[in-house]
C-alpha cells in the first residue's frame, strides 16, 4: 500500500463514519418527529410564570417594528411577560422606529434600552448582559430582530420547561421566512430543515441531548445568574452556554412545535460572513471545552464536544485529503490504486445525501415537491462544498483573533 493510499483509506474511513453518525440522526430524529405528530405540547397547569422576552438589536431599523409587534401579538397572558429590546448602538434609525413603538403600545411590558459605543457594540452576549440586568422574569426568552415567531411559540416553549423540573431549557425551530427569495435561500431552507433540526431532533431522542440556536428558545433565570451571564468572548454563544447548562445537570428539550420564521442571507457575501461568523464561535467554544472530554463529570456532552470536533477538524481534513489526492492522481503525480474505489463511495455518499435529505423534508408541510430533489443535487455539488471555504476560513479567522487577541464585536447579518 503507497502512502497516497494509507491517506486516502484514513479518509474514507473518516468521512464514511461520520456519514453513517448523520444517518442515524436522521432516521433517530424523523422517529422523534412521527412521535410528536399525535402528542399534545404539555399544557401549562395555574398561573403563568412571568417571562421577560430579550431582544439584542444592531442596526435592525429594516425588520424591528415587525419582530416586536409580533412579540406583543403573542398568545400569552399580557401581564405576564415583558419585552426588553436591547438597541445596541446602533447607527441607523433603529432608535426613532423603537421610540415610535413604546409610545404606541405604552401600556405594554415593552422597555427599550439603547446602549453607546462605551457600554455597548461589543457583541450580542454583552447586549443579553446588559438587558438582563434589567429583566425582571423567572424565565428568560431570546428572540433575534429579524424574528417572527407564531403566536403560540412562547406559549408552548413554557408549557415545556414547567412541565420538567430536569430543563434548564426548551429550544423551539426556526424556519426560513424568505425561502423563495433565491436559489441561495431555498438552499439555506433545506440545509436548516436537514442539518440542523433533524439532527437537533435526533439527538434529542437518542442522547437527551440538544444545542441552543441563537433564537426561539427560554431557559431558567437561575441559570444565567448562576453562570454569571453569557460569555462576551463567545461569538457563537449559543453553543457556549448550552454546554455550561449541561454541566449544571440540566437538560435542553427540542419543541418543533414552537416555530418562528427569520430572514436568512440573501446574497454569498453576507451569507459567508454570517457562517464564517458561526465557524469561528463555534471552534472557539470546542477548544474552550476540550478539556471536559477527560471530566468524568462531563460524560452527558462528551458526544456533542466529538461532534463538532469531527465536523470542524476531522470531516475538514478529510475531505481536501481525499479530494486533493483524487485531483494529484488524475494529474499523475501521485498513485492511489483505491482511487476507483473512492469514487464509487463518493457516488454511493452522494445518493446518501439526496435520499436522505430528502427523507428530512417529508416532516414539513409544503416541502414534499420533486422540485427539491433537483435543489438538493445542485445543492451538494455547490452549497455544501463551500462548506469547507466556510470552515476552513473560520478556522483562520479564530486563530488571527486568537494571536492578535481582537475584541469581540458585532458581526452584522445584512437585512433584505
Amino acid at each position: 500500500m503507497t502512502l497516497a493510499d494509507l491517506f486516502m483509506l484514513i479518509s474514507v474511513i473518516c468521512i464514511w463514519s461520520l456519514l453513517l453518525v448523520n444517518v442515524v440522526l436522521i432516521v433517530a430524529g424523523y422517529l422523534y418527529y412521527i412521535q410528536l405528530e399525535n402528542q399534545a405540547v404539555p399544557e401549562l397547569v395555574g398561573e403563568a410564570p412571568f417571562v421577560t422576552i430579550m431582544v439584542p438589536a444592531h442596526n435592525e431599523g429594516k425588520v424591528i417594528t415587525q419582530t416586536v409587534e409580533a412579540l406583543l401579538a403573542l398568545h400569552y397572558p399580557h401581564d405576564r411577560y415583558e419585552i426588553i429590546v436591547i438597541n445596541d448602538n446602533s447607527s441607523d434609525n433603529s432608535s426613532d422606529l423603537l421610540g415610535k413603538l413604546q409610545h404606541k403600545y405604552a401600556g405594554r411590558n415593552l422597555t427599550i434600552l439603547n446602549s453607546d459605543s462605551v457600554t455597548g457594540g461589543k457583541g450580542k452576549s454583552n447586549a443579553l448582559n446588559l438587558g438582563f440586568a434589567l429583566a425582571k422574569g423567572e424565565l428568560i426568552a431570546i428572540y433575534d430582530a429579524d424574528n417572527t415567531p407564531e403566536k403560540k411559540a412562547l406559549l408552548y416553549l413554557v408549557s415545556e420547561i414547567m412541565h420538567d423540573p430536569k430543563l434548564g431549557a426548551v429550544i423551539g425551530k426556526f424556519r426560513t421566512r424568505n425561502r423563495d427569495a433565491n436559489l441561495l435561500t431555498r438552499f439555506i431552507n433545506i440545509e436548516t430543515l436537514s442539518f440542523q433540526w433533524m439532527a437537533q431532533a435526533g439527538r434529542w431522542k437518542l442522547f437527551k441531548l440538544c444545542t441552543i440556536p441563537g433564537t426561539n428558545f427560554i431557559m431558567r433565570r437561575e441559570i444565567v445568574e448562576r453562570i454569571g451571564g453569557w460569555d462576551v468572548k463567545a461569538i457563537a454563544e449559543d453553543t457556549e452556554i448550552s454546554f455550561r447548562i449541561y454541566m449544571m445537570g440540566y437538560r435542553i428539550k427540542f419543541q418543533p412545535k414552537a416555530v418562528t420564521w427569520e430572514q436568512e442571507p440573501q446574497t454569498v457575501k453576507v451569507w459567508f460572513k454570517q457562517r464564517t461568523r458561526w465557524a469561528k464561535g463555534n471552534i472557539y467554544v470546542i477548544v474552550k471545552n476540550l478539556r471536559l472530554l477527560f471530566d468524568p463529570t462531563a460524560k452527558i456532552i462528551r458526544f456533542d464536544i466529538l461532534y463538532f470536533l469531527s465536523i470542524y477538524f476531522l470531516l475538514l481534513t478529510s475531505l481536501i485529503m481525499s479530494d486533493l489526492l483524487l485531483i494529484l492522481n488524475a494529474l499523475g503525480f501521485v498513485t492511489t490504486t483505491i482511487a476507483g474505489f473512492s469514487s464509487f463511495l463518493w457516488l454511493l455518499a452522494i445518493t446518501l445525501f439526496i435520499v436522505g435529505t430528502f427523507i428530512t423534508l417529508v416532516t414539513e408541510k409544503g416541502e414534499m415537491r420533486l422540485s427539491n430533489v433537483w435543489i438538493i443535487m445542485l445543492m451538494y455539488v455547490s452549497y455544501c462544498q463551500l462548506w469547507m471555504v466556510v470552515a476552513a476560513y473560520g478556522m483562520y479567522a479564530y486563530l488571527k483573533d486568537l494571536v492578535f487577541k481582537r475584541e469581540v464585536k458585532w458581526y452584522k447579518t445584512e437585512r433584505f
